[in-house]
């Protein structure tokens, strides 16, 4: 099922979304005019707001605030890929050229600070002083994740634990204020939030698993960037580190983090991650949170939106495919 499909719920309130995030372009200054609309012309597929969204639909509400949580949502997520991109020096997202490639790196710092502020205002829009705190403690764990991965980069002696805690930070953490925001906007009782955060939080988890096997499984059409780039920028990923407790002895990965000019012994490494034994067993993990994710869901009421919560879940795992 396609994700237009997916948001039927929703389309109405995700248009009006759209129309807030075109509204940020409309700036007289011509250069971050030209900017922004770049920016929104490389736009993704609005899981997150989309998840807002359908997660404020099992209780009765007044959508306008849950809709500017949701533009709040996707204004944060795309500041963190604008940063994210530069930081990892990316000349390319979503087969579109990033900023830092065509206006530097300085541009796209303060472009993705732009957004970034947007974002809070848009979040403050909502008077909700818990929901307000939530996005900032957000924010600090989007950063947190960021660091944590510099930190860790060609560390060979990683857990899996600290990859865990990493991306919960840097992807998670967001899914999970989308989804328990949603509920707390609409009025929802703290049964019905508390269950969409641990939907949210899950689903997250499973998505970036899924993103770091693409990285390893998929073309580099699929994931906008030369397959095993993560392990070329000393980023370990899960099916990296199962690789690594799978083969101890004599392991690729170690070696090429000594010496990050021997693209020979990279190649070995990214073919070592291939093989199906790895891949699977990290798609395993994926759907083991996906079954979580689904679990929180039986304490909702059956309706339309939970239907396509549901079939987010499906999504995030076809993308393999």
């Amino acid at each position: 099922m396609q994700t237009t499909e997916i948001y039927e719920p929703v389309v109405e309130q995700l248009a009006r979304v759209e129309e807030r995030l075109k509204s940020l372009v409309r700036v007289k200054f011509p250069l971050l005019t030209e900017l922004l609309g770049h920016v929104y012309e490389s736009s993704g597929k609005r899981v997150r707001p989309a998840i807002t969204l359908l997660a404020a639909n099992f209780h009765p509400h007044d959508s306008s605030k849950v809709e500017i949580m949701a533009s709040a949502v996707e204004l944060l997520h795309v500041a963190t890929l604008i940063h994210d991109d530069t930081v990892d020096d990316s000349d390319f997202r979503r087969g579109k050229a990033t900023i830092s490639n065509l206006w530097g790196r300085n541009i796209a710092v303060l472009v993705g600070d732009y957004i970034f502020a947007s974002s809070a205002t848009f979040v403050c829009d909502t008077e909700h002083i818990g929901v307000i705190k939530r996005f900032s403690e957000t924010i600090m764990e989007l950063s947190s994740g960021e660091l944590r991965e510099l930190a860790d980069s060609f560390n060979p002696n990683q857990t899996m634990e600290s990859y865990y805690q990493r991306i919960y930070d840097k992807t998670a953490s967001l899914f999970t204020t989308a989804g328990e925001t949603g509920a707390i906007l609409s009025g929802a009782p703290v049964g019905q939030s508390d269950a969409l955060k641990e939907y949210s939080r899950e689903l997250g988890m499973a998505f970036q698993i899924v993103d770091d096997i693409l990285d390893f499984e998929g073309t580099p059409e699929e994931v906008g960037k030369p397959i095993g780039s993560d392990l070329a920028h000393g980023i370990l990923t899960l099916p990296a580190l199962i690789a690594m407790q799978m083969y101890p002895n004599d392991n690729p990965i170690p070696k090429f983090f000594v010496d990050r000019d021997d693209r020979d012994m990279l190649t070995t490494a990214v073919d070592m991650v291939q093989q199906p034994v790895v891949i699977d067993a990290a798609f395993a993990v994926a759907e083991e949170r996906c079954s979580v994710s689904r679990e929180a869901l039986l304490s909702l009421p059956r309706n339309p939106s939970r239907d396509s919560l549901e079939e987010l879940l499906n999504y995030v795992i076809t993308r393999r495919n």
